[in-house]
């Protein structure tokens, strides 16, 4: 069984609502699926992301293929990051310092984006 990560659509008519979702590939976009693993909400203004990142992780880590749409969204909140050091043989406290370092990077840019 290929297991996917991928974004399964709720909400009404206009107003569409993900949640991240563990699924079997050969299942409907909206059907049947293993585990929720979180949500994006992109109505909100900065788009709402809320993540079980230890269970994204441990599919991830267990072979689970990610679909572009929620690669992005793992990028973007810093878990591939993890991941590829996870990968790399990093202990659990050089990866954390390297999220750290890597999450302050990322404020600092996004500071000077709204100063210029």
């Amino acid at each position: 069984m290929a297991v996917k990560l991928r974004l399964r659509r709720d909400g009404r008519t206009h107003y569409a609502f993900f949640h991240l979702v563990a699924a079997d590939s050969r299942s409907p976009r909206d059907g049947r699926f293993i585990e929720k693993l979180g949500y994006y909400n992109p109505n909100t203004h900065p788009a709402e992301i809320v993540l079980n990142e230890e269970r994204i992780l441990h599919w991830l880590k267990n072979g689970a293929q990610p679909t572009e749409t929620v690669r992005s969204i793992l990028s973007k909140q810093g878990i591939l990051l993890k991941l590829h050091l996870y990968r790399k043989g990093k202990s659990p406290e050089e990866i954390e310092a390297a999220y750290q370092a890597w999450k302050a990077e990322k404020e600092k840019r996004a500071d000077q984006k709204v100063k210029a």
